[in-house]
């Protein structure tokens, strides 16, 4: 079956949870989660939740597990912390509750940071994966970073991967 045709029957109008892991940024100062907001509903998709979480393994754990197991959202999408310094956790926290991991978004995501930001790309720890019924993207916290994930590879493909796991 083609990829068109696959795609044809897929949901749209999907909740979507917005998560931005920092130490120092509040809600307020969130310029990579109000973007990713404004983006959702500009594609006509409910966002059911923005928040932010401190880097700290235990609440980023606590907050994602509140989210899909209470709120239950078609995606979340989190950005920040997926770095490699000791404060960036958000694999660590996240990774462990993945029932599926999503294996080719980390090296897709590298391969078109790569084309814009060279060997830096290099720094990057981008995953996706499923927790409950809810599709999990952890990306990097940068404004550009966000875009890039979310225009390139959420966004186009966020109603086809649910379909999947839906049925």
């Amino acid at each position: 079956m083609s990829t068109r045709l696959h795609k044809k029957n897929m949901p749209g109008n999907l909740r979507i949870a917005v998560v931005s892991v920092s130490t120092t940024r509040k809600l307020a100062e969130d310029v990579s989660g109000a973007w990713i907001k404004k983006q959702a509903k500009k594609e006509k998709h409910e966002v059911v939740i923005h928040q932010t979480v401190t880097d700290d393994i235990a609440a980023i754990t606590e907050l994602t597990c509140h989210i899909t197991e209470k709120i239950c959202p078609d995606i979340v999408i989190m950005s920040g912390g997926t770095g490699i310094s000791p404060m960036d956790v958000t694999i660590e926290a996240v990774k462990p509750l993945f029932k599926k991991e999503l294996t080719a978004f980390g090296p897709l995501f590298t391969q078109l940071s790569f084309e814009q930001i060279d060997s830096a790309a290099i720094l990057s720890r981008a995953t996706a994966g499923i927790i409950n019924q809810s599709i999990v993207f952890c990306i990097p916290g940068s404004l550009n970073a966000c875009k890039l994930a979310c225009n390139n590879l959420i966004f186009p493909e966020m109603g086809h991967l649910l379909k999947h796991i839906k049925e």
